[in-house]
């Protein structure tokens, strides 16, 4: 079966000399290899995970259901309380790509959190370009660059349909990629290969911080440019942070256009979501199918919003929970019970988490200084509303994704069945 080459095939698949190609070439820029390998040397792994189709079947069946809970009208109801009712209406899309990220243990497929900025799409399809075959058996798994330039594509265009949905014609001609000191951000990498992205199209790209931007006359201003469209990364997810108030006013007062942007984050990516996700009779009550409901039943480990009537409960059952704050990102702040302290608890308790039951990572044993090492892996489905647009993997050691870890980071997915195909 496909899943046992993560733990019998430790081969190397990345090919470093591609790899350098990609990220300088006409995709990339002169210099992107080098200042990778210097500031995130762990950033990407040279082993592939393997994933069998049907698990990838189940991933996008999953992503199918999140998407008609949330055209629900009872849904927005439910999860945009902390929104004013103007911007509850506002660009009610997805606001581009969305990252589910999945557990894969034992056959079971468990969706363990929805992003509305996820990290990684395009290094992941630069990843891609530069994969080898170890074997014949593998080879066929192998994904070509043709998969990688439609996932690239396809990313320019969510950018364009945010354009159109916001009233605007034509195209944008300048976008600002915006981060809190960016250059200090760790996948500042990916910022170039977007500023790239935009270049190639024609449109005028900067990367920046907030602080950098201003409103006046009816526009949004970076120094005496204007600024038409601003590729939010921040994770200020409601933009309240008093050095975000120039990308709050220029989406809430249409100067320009915001995607990400808060009604996006509330109806996908607040952690509380998943409290409703998991419990089919809620979401029946707000008028779901019963397939659907489900469907997400069996994929969405059961999760709780953690409060002064719950704690005592959840504090004893907390060997079996992981606790995130339902607000955060990139792992922050997140716990696994068996190993919290009570100081800890103590914050935790005060509110402002989500308990969720634990769901295993995967496991892929890679190649070692001496002998095969075994790594976690999670994947994560980059999603357009229902449609997947590609699938990838992080490896890892430690209690979440970090990017510290020799052999592991961003990592291919090889998929494959009795006769395997490439499946980007």
């Amino acid at each position: 079966m496909i899943e046992h080459l993560n733990r019998d095939c430790s081969c190397v698949s990345l090919d470093q000399e591609a790899l350098a190609a990609a990220l300088e070439s006409n995709l990339g820029q002169p210099g992107l290899y080098g200042l990778v390998q210097r500031r995130n040397p762990h950033m990407f792994s040279a082993s592939p995970v393997f994933v069998a189709h049907r698990h990838l079947d189940a991933m996008r069946a999953v992503v199918n259901a999140v998407h008609d809970v949330t055209a629900l009208p009872g849904w927005c109801d439910a999860v945009c309380a902390d929104l004013s009712r103007t911007n509850r209406r506002r660009h009610a899309s997805p606001g581009l790509v969305l990252g589910f990220d999945f557990h894969l243990e034992d056959g079971r497929t468990s969706l363990i959190e929805i992003n509305t900025n996820p990290g990684g799409a395009l290094l992941s399809a630069t990843l891609a370009r530069a994969q080898r075959a170890c074997s014949e058996q593998v080879r066929a798994l192998v994904p070509d660059a043709s998969s990688a330039d439609a996932f690239e594509a396809d990313i320019l265009a969510m950018f364009l349909r945010e354009w159109t949905l916001a009233g605007r014609v034509g195209r944008p001609r300048s976008i600002a990629i915006v981060d809190d000191d960016p250059l200090a951000q760790y996948l500042y990498a990916e910022f170039l290969l977007f500023q790239r992205l935009f270049e190639r199209a024609g449109i005028r790209a900067d990367i920046v911080a907030p602080t950098d931007l201003h409103c006046a006359g009816g526009r949004l201003w970076l120094g005496t440019e204007p600024v038409d469209m601003v590729y939010n990364r921040l994770t200020d997810f409601t933009l309240v942070e008093p050095s975000h108030a120039s990308v709050r006013m220029a989406w809430e007062e249409g100067l320009a256009v915001v995607a990400p942007h808060p009604t996006a984050h509330a109806l996908y990516a607040d952690k509380r979501n998943l409290a409703l996700l998991c419990d089919p009779q809620q979401l029946r009550a707000l008028g779901a199918d019963p397939d659907v409901a489900d469907t997400l039943a069996r994929h969405v480990p059961h999760t709780e919003i953690v409060t002064a009537d719950n704690a005592e409960r959840l504090w004893s059952a907390r060997r079996g929970l992981f606790f995130k704050p339902w607000a955060g990102f990139g792992s922050r702040a997140a716990y696994r019970g068996a190993k919290l302290t009570r100081s800890v608890w103590a914050d935790i308790a005060r509110g402002h988490y989500v308990a969720q039951a634990v769901a295993p990572p995967g496991e892929r044993h890679v190649a070692g200084t001496t002998t095969p090492q075994a790594l976690k892996f999670d994947l994560r489905a980059f999603a357009d509303a229902r449609r997947v647009l590609w699938f990838s993997a992080r490896l890892y050691q430690g209690q979440t994704t970090n990017f510290r870890t020799p052999g592991g980071g961003f990592a291919p997915v090889f998929a494959g069945r009795d006769q395997p195909r490439p499946i980007p």
